[in-house]
């Protein structure tokens, strides 16, 4: 019986045979070495927490601005009305709208990336929590995508603000660049997203807080960095 990859993928997976677990500037190498796809996949971060997210003192959820940004442009949808309407069409978000644009939600529009909301317009996005908290997709002070400064917001995003939050597993899962960028790049980018999670722990989690830390490309097997490495990263 076969495995069912392909050769490249069987090919990566022999570059990581007696690896453990890898400081982080090898882990970047290994990850694009391994990436079996013909284009340049995603670089996600996947992150094992020691909290419990069934608490509501454990959740886990922020965001962070990638120095190099993700590579990939992300429609971004804003609520906000009157001149904030404006601001947000100026900086150059791409659906802008008050009631209009939650009524053309609640009809099953979400063809966007990232929504943003100005504080005024929350009462009338909450009702759209069904729609979008499962798609990750709901506004959130914590996550700096409630706010009045909402041009500010819209230009972080296309700088590379990235949201994270961690899963009902006690997992986050978050990109942090793709295999066509540089070495240094993709360590920034790291090391940006593990100083956010660091930064983000609940006083409440006991014990160890990063359990485990892998990189992966869109399409190959994950590399194991060690955690405590993985902790001691911080932008320069």
């Amino acid at each position: 019986m076969t495995s069912g990859r392909g050769k490249r993928y069987e090919a990566a997976l022999k570059l990581l045979e007696d690896k453990d677990l890898v400081d982080p500037k090898e882990g970047i190498r290994l990850v694009k070495a391994v990436n079996a796809s013909t284009f340049a996949g995603t670089v996600e971060l996947h992150v094992r927490l020691g909290v419990d997210p069934r608490h509501a003192d454990q959740m886990v959820r922020s965001s962070v601005v990638l120095p190099h940004g993700t590579g990939k442009h992300r429609r971004i949808a804003v609520f906000a009305q009157g001149e904030k309407e404006r601001e947000a069409r100026d900086a150059g978000a791409d659906i802008v709208g008050a009631e209009d644009l939650v009524k053309k939600v609640q009809e099953g529009f979400t063809d966007f990336d990232v929504a943003l909301a100005t504080p005024d317009m929350m009462g009338s996005v909450g009702r759209l929590g069904k729609i979008l908290g499962p798609r990750g997709l709901m506004p959130n002070p914590k996550a700096g995508t409630v706010t009045f400064d909402i041009a500010r917001a819209v230009r972080d995003v296309q700088a590379g603000r990235v949201e994270f939050r961690v899963d009902r597993y006690g997992i986050i899962h978050v990109p942090v660049g793709k295999t066509s960028f540089e070495d240094d790049a993709l360590y920034e980018n790291l090391a940006a997203m593990m100083e956010a999670i660091v930064k983000a722990k609940p006083s409440a989690a006991k014990g160890s807080y990063l359990r485990a830390c892998f990189l992966a490309p869109t399409i190959g097997p994950s590399v194991k960095l060690d955690p405590a490495a993985a902790a001691r990263l911080s932008v320069a």
